[in-house]
Formats: structure tokens, sequence, C-alpha cells
């Protein structure tokens, strides 16, 4: 799968500060995702669907 968190963050203009405290993780695991390093839990990544 590809990992397209970095522009879908980008095309809503928000940090990656902004988009952890949203789907309540830490800016450091956001830069792991869009780094390609840590894939999310279930949880996780359903909060990220809802978001974007």
């Amino acid at each position: 799968m590809i990992n397209k968190l970095k522009e879908m963050r980008e095309a809503k203009t928000i940090t990656q500060e902004e988009l952890a405290n949203k789907v309540g993780v830490t800016a450091r695991t956001i830069i792991s995702l869009e780094k390609g390093q840590y894939k999310p839990s279930i949880m996780l990544a359903y909060k990220l669907s809802l978001f974007f």
C-alpha cells in the first residue's frame, strides 16, 4: 500500500503536530507514519480515515 499521509496532510495545510493532536498521537508518530517507519494500529488508521 502506498503511503500518502504526508500528501493528504499537506493538502489540508496542517502541521504534523496539528494532525497528531486531532487523532490523539504524538507528532513523532505522524513523522514515523509519513516516513513509512511505523504501521498504524487499526484504531489509528480509523481515526485518520475519519479526519481525511
